[in-house]
């Protein structure tokens, strides 16, 4: 699967990334011998991943660094978007959706950084 790397804390080798199928987040705790050893992961950068299903998340496992600050501002823009349509809870979505006409956040053509509408 791709995604993109929404946090990571580089010391402790976990991420979280925003899984192509837009399904739950997907969680990666690495060990000391992981790709944070050969490779920096950061926000923004697009990564391709196993991932599998665990007790409560979906965990990643294996990433492989695809290109670097693909999309830094993603995080950001999910924020804001999330903070443009309440607190978060999904019957709040189920308003802002209707009106808008989809929940998804688009993603700027490979190599063009954009600032996303909220």
């Amino acid at each position: 699967m791709y995604g993109v790397v929404l946090w990571s804390q580089k010391d402790e080798n976990k991420a979280v990334i925003w899984c192509e199928d837009h399904g739950d987040l997907a969680f990666y705790h690495g060990s000391k011998d992981s790709v944070f050893d050969g490779c920096s992961l950061d926000a923004g950068d697009l990564v391709s991943f196993h991932v599998s299903e665990g007790r409560d998340m979906r965990l990643a496992t294996e990433p492989k660094l695809i290109a670097e600050q693909q999309y830094p501002g993603l995080a950001e823009s999910l924020i804001a978007r999330g903070a443009s349509i309440g607190d978060g809870h999904p019957a709040m979505h189920a308003t802002d959706t209707a009106a808008s006409g989809s929940n998804v956040v688009r993603f700027a053509p490979r190599g063009e950084t954009r600032r996303l509408a909220s």
